[in-house]
């Protein structure tokens, strides 16, 4: 999805693609929403989200969730596709984190954010920013032993697991048991975030987090099995925009990169800014 901003944060346009598995073509089809489409805009900044590993020293996106795509210099080809914006890349998990945190008004100092999906991606922010020392992180390659082998824990819990499962997507599934053994296998990987990350409220979002009222009462109840008094159990809220959070991360990227505080609104430093690139499934001008 490619969106764009106007200086006070109200979505102009917004544009869903399909990402081509030839990156070349992609770009291809970038350069010509750019020249066209998006003409009329004054671009100062772009925002990329990448659904994957980045190299942020040389703004080069390592690895791809579901492409195989490998080392893409992605922050200097969204350089030529916007020659006079400035160009911002982070993980989209992440931008999605920082969007949904914001929305939460500072009740919370560190938020943790699951986007349960085809795979399963997270972002924390610490203090109303990207915690920094979850740049990186990716909890959805957590290993588990389940049905006694050792798994990936989105290879079991994420949305493609369910479909492939049980034949259905989240949005199809009303069968409370079929709800009752997927909270089962979301427990073990919350319960080690929990203790490992210790956040103060967990925000789920992405295809399956949408549908999170059909499952919660049996993951917390899966939770309280584990009843650890050194780690309890924060709240666990749904996303309010799991399928717009990552555009609305870019954005809120761009105001930090460009000064501006978290509550004051963005003057003429920032007229527009396209948003993530992801996939046909995606959150947004993403790049997955």
């Amino acid at each position: 999805m490619l969106a764009v901003f106007s200086e006070d944060g109200a979505l102009q346009t917004k544009h869903k693609i399909e990402t081509d598995r030839d990156y070349s073509k992609f770009q291809a089809t970038l350069q010509q929403i750019a020249s066209n489409e998006l003409k009329s805009y004054q671009i100062t900044h772009c925002c990329t989200a990448v659904p994957g590993t980045i190299d942020f020293n040389s703004g080069v996106a390592l690895a791809f969730g579901n492409e195989d795509w490998r080392n893409i210099p992605i922050q200097a080809d969204m350089q030529k596709i916007f020659p006079n914006a400035k160009i911002l890349i982070h993980n989209d998990a992440k931008l999605a984190a920082l969007s949904e945190a914001k929305l939460l008004d500072d009740q919370y100092s560190k938020v943790l954010y699951l986007t349960v999906s085809t795979g399963i991606g997270g972002g924390v922010v610490r203090e109303g920013r990207i915690d920094t020392d979850f740049e990186n992180f990716e909890p959805g390659q957590m290993v588990f032993e389940e049905e006694g082998r050792s798994r990936i824990w989105e290879d079991f819990a994420s949305g493609r697991a369910l479909k492939e499962r049980y034949g259905k997507l989240a949005s199809e599934i009303d069968d409370p048991e079929i709800w009752r053994q997927y909270a089962h296998a979301l427990a073990n990987g919350f319960e080690n975030l929990i203790a490992t990350v210790k956040p103060d409220v967990i925000v789920v979002g992405g295809g399956v987090g949408s549908h999170m009222e059909k499952f919660k009462f049996y993951l917390d109840e899966e939770l309280s099995k584990f009843n650890n008094p050194l780690v309890p159990t924060p709240p666990i809220v749904k996303a309010k925009r799991p399928e717009e959070a990552v555009i609305y991360g870019c954005f809120e990227l761009i105001k930090q990169s460009a000064g501006v505080s978290r509550d004051e609104q963005p003057e003429s430093r920032i007229h527009s800014a396209p948003g993530a690139m992801r996939n046909p499934e995606g959150v947004s001008h993403e790049a997955e």
